[in-house]
């Protein structure tokens, strides 16, 4: 059987990576999103072990102790990092294994694991990305605000991923993506 690939999947916050990752799926049944572990709250509709694992702080510092993390950062005052054993269990069943994550985690994969494909999603515009986060109605003002100031910082780090893929359409940017994974 043959391996999977392993794929840093990131963008901007809000620019639509989970809607474009729903239409991946769509398309291709060898497509695993792996799931990560956060200390956040979860949101309306979230379920445990499906969007996150939910853990508290004292988890999250525990299981950086044990390196069992492929990569980890904090954002917004929460942890989020990505449990290295079901990746790799995935990966040697052939699946294509997308890590979506923020940056600073991107680049750790990056370092870690050369042979990965690093895809970077980018917004038409910044108008358009102020737009996308206010209209999902999920935070308040001040954390929609500490989201557009990351996306400014974000935006110097485009240049280290391999591919960057305009999220115009979710539909035609699942597409691109398909067509990179298949050509790496």
């Amino acid at each position: 059987m043959k391996k999977g690939k392993l794929v840093v999947y990131t963008g901007y916050s809000g620019v639509g990576k989970g809607t474009i990752m729903k239409e991946l799926k769509r398309l291709d049944d060898k497509v695993r999103l792996s799931v990560s572990c956060t200390t956040r709250e979860p949101r309306e509709g979230e379920r445990e072990g499906i969007e996150y694992y939910f853990v508290t702080k004292d988890k999250f510092k525990s299981l950086i102790d044990e390196n069992g993390f492929l990569e980890y950062a904090m954002f917004c005052d929460n942890y989020y990092g990505t449990p290295e054993k079901p990746v790799d269990e995935l990966l040697e069943k052939g699946y294509n294994v997308f890590l979506e994550i923020e940056v600073q985690g991107g680049m750790q994969v990056m370092e870690k694991r050369p042979d990965c494909v690093s895809i970077f999603i980018t917004p038409p515009s910044f108008e358009e990305l102020e737009s996308r986060l206010r209209g999902r109605g999920t935070e308040d003002e001040e954390t929609i605000n500490k989201r557009l100031a990351r996306a400014q910082e974000e935006k110097e780090f485009e240049k280290y991923y391999t591919h960057k893929v305009l999220n115009d359409t979710p539909e035609r940017a699942a597409r691109e993506i398909l067509s990179i994974i298949n050509e790496a």
